[in-house]
């Protein structure tokens, strides 16, 4: 008489298709567990790069989610709309098929903050910080994928600047919404703290997104809070590795600035001068202003292309040809490495710069700021610029066949969504279903391409070279 096996079915012996040796059959758990050391392995594996980007997929996700709720909707939204939205929330872009002001309840413009922020800071930021806050330790693993996901140079104490970053940024967040508060109260604006708290995180976080349906077109005559608007932005876009060599001057753990920092406040205040004077000078739309509020609009549409953040106070559709090219120069090249914004980086176009004036001069070495730069970098920055074009011409090409729309909209919309911008020429609420997965896919793109070959730049050259040479951060 055969025996009942009395074991578990899970782990009772299973013959071979041969019939010979059984072998034990793993139980669901164990099943579950390998597969998660597996994924787990796979992670530890992966280039910190893939790693970083992998890892916004859930957050657009989970936002997704959120904005699918039905008490976040304050009318019906269909669900290309709201990928659209969580998309453009987490890459911090801050274009929109719809008003987000009037298409979302409290629950959906929280998840929406919730989404801007951790995408402005990145995903690692605040487990890192808290990890760091407990245990004031962190993994080697984790410092890699900080380091990638800032953009930083091999090396660089990420666990000092973690907590720089975020306390720097709930501080500044701070800050704007007590200045903010008063401003939007005496305009009678509804809800005016919840305004100013969300306004003032989608500054700093130069995402752009806006609960006022015409940006901040109603507030062309307030300077205090368009300046505080712009001076947010700039704080957000002059990157986090200005803030750590700031902090360490004032400390007096160096004299001067590193050279990252130092070409990104030059470049930034160069193009934030040149580009205001143009407006100033060219633009109909902002000399039909009144005269007290000409240089306040033009100093914010200029801050608004360069910092990536997005927001108008004139209708960009409204500008001319000629402000527009500007625009597009300045929204390529706008925020600095290691910040909330996107697009080319201010330190890519100083590379270009002393590559340009070193050819013209016939110098084999090519120089900025009196450093000589490395010819990896020169390398690297001129490939990204060569990937950048790339990708808009792909862009520009689907776009054209997709929509019935002039050239200079789809362009400015590809650069808009590939920078990280979020100004819009009036094509975006226009999209077909196609053309908005063609923005969607160029918003994360540009917050996870761009940023992979600023990591890729990042990596200090293995040979010994001179501590003169610029160690930049393209």
């Amino acid at each position: 008489m055969l025996r009942r096996d009395r074991r578990p079915a899970e782990q009772a012996d299973v013959l071979n298709a041969d019939g010979n040796a059984p072998f034990k059959a793993p139980s669901r758990p164990s099943v579950l567990l390998g597969l998660r050391r597996h994924a787990t392995a796979a992670i530890e594996k992966m280039d910190p790069v893939h790693a970083v980007a992998l890892g916004y997929g859930p957050y657009v996700l989970i936002g997704f989610l959120a904005l699918s709720l039905p008490w976040a909707q304050a009318v019906p939204i269909n669900p290309t709309d709201r990928l659209f939205m969580a998309a453009s929330a987490v890459s911090t872009t801050g274009l929109s098929t719809h008003d987000p002001g009037a298409s979302y309840t409290f629950l959906g413009e929280l998840a929406l903050l919730a989404m801007m922020q951790v995408g402005a800071l990145g995903y690692l930021t605040l487990g890192t910080f808290v990890a760091v806050a407990l245990s004031d330790r962190m993994s080697p693993r984790r410092a890699d994928l900080t380091r990638a996901a800032f953009g930083l140079p091999e090396g660089f104490e990420v666990k000092r600047l973690i907590k720089q970053v975020v306390i720097f940024s709930l501080t500044i967040e701070a800050v704007g919404v007590v200045v903010l508060y008063p401003q939007f109260l005496a305009a009678n604006v509804d809800n005016p703290l919840w305004m100013a708290v969300f306004h003032s995180v989608s500054s700093f976080c130069t995402a752009g997104v806006s609960l006022f349906s015409t940006s901040f077109e109603g507030f062309r005559d307030n300077a205090i809070l368009l300046m505080t608007i712009a001076l947010l932005a700039w704080a957000g876009a002059l990157g986090f590795l200005v803030l750590s060599d700031g902090m360490d001057m004032l400390r007096r753990k160096r004299t001067t600035l590193g050279f990252t920092s130092r070409v990104a406040l030059v470049i930034t205040a160069g193009y934030t001068v040149l580009v205001t004077v143009v407006l100033l000078s060219v633009e109909p739309a902002i000399k039909a202003l009144p005269a007290q509020d000409r240089l306040w609009n033009a100093l914010f549409m200029t801050m608004s292309a360069g910092t990536t953040v997005g927001f108008n106070t004139i209708q960009v559709a409204a500008l001319t040809t000629a402000a527009i090219v500007v625009l597009y120069l300045v929204m390529m090249f706008a925020a600095s490495p290691g910040g909330t914004g996107g697009g080319l980086k201010t330190s890519t176009l100083a590379v270009l710069i002393g590559l340009v004036t070193s050819t013209l001069r016939r110098r084999s070495r090519v120089t900025f700021l009196g450093l000589e730069i490395l010819p990896d970098k020169v390398q690297q920055a001129t490939a990204s610029v060569a990937f950048y074009c790339i990708l808009t011409g792909i862009a520009v090409f689907s776009l054209l066949l997709l929509e019935r729309a002039p050239f200079d909209q789809v362009l400015f919309e590809a650069i808009s969504a590939l920078s990280g911008i979020g100004m819009s020429m009036g094509l975006t609420p226009e999209l077909s279903e196609p053309g908005k997965f063609v923005i969607i896919a160029l918003m994360l793109i540009g917050r996870i391409g761009i940023l992979a070959f600023g990591v890729a730049l990042a990596a200090r050259d293995p040979r010994t070279h001179d501590p003169e040479d610029a160690d930049i951060v393209p």
